[in-house]
């Protein structure tokens, strides 16, 4: 019996470590727990989190000095989120999607 309780326990543990951080509810702490954040970027994270909650990856990419395509990978890939979604590559700020929707002007 002692076993199994042990057991049940040990994998609730496992199951409670790999889960998800959502950006817009995270803890100073949470956003640490994350591999490949460190007190520089929660802060900035956080900051910038005062202003209003990130609406997707888009956003946290354009309002976070130091998180790209690349990085946001990764630490989707270490379990955070925004919203509870986890980063996509096709995800790109809105400035970026403003550019890429004008189409070039003819030329004379």
């Amino acid at each position: 019996m002692f076993k199994k309780f042990l057991a049940s326990s040990l994998a609730l543990l496992a199951a409670a470590s790999f889960a998800a951080v959502d950006i817009n509810k995270a803890t100073p702490a949470d956003l640490d727990s994350i591999k490949g954040i460190g007190p520089s970027t929660s802060t900035k994270i956080l900051d910038a989190r005062k202003t209003s909650p990130f609406k997707d990856w888009a956003d946290l990419i354009q309002r976070v000095p130091g998180i790209g395509d690349k990085r946001a990978a990764k630490l989707s890939s270490e379990g955070l989120t925004v919203n509870g979604d986890a980063f996509k590559p096709s995800d790109k700020p809105a400035a970026e999607k403003k550019a890429s929707d004008k189409k070039p002007a003819a030329a004379k």
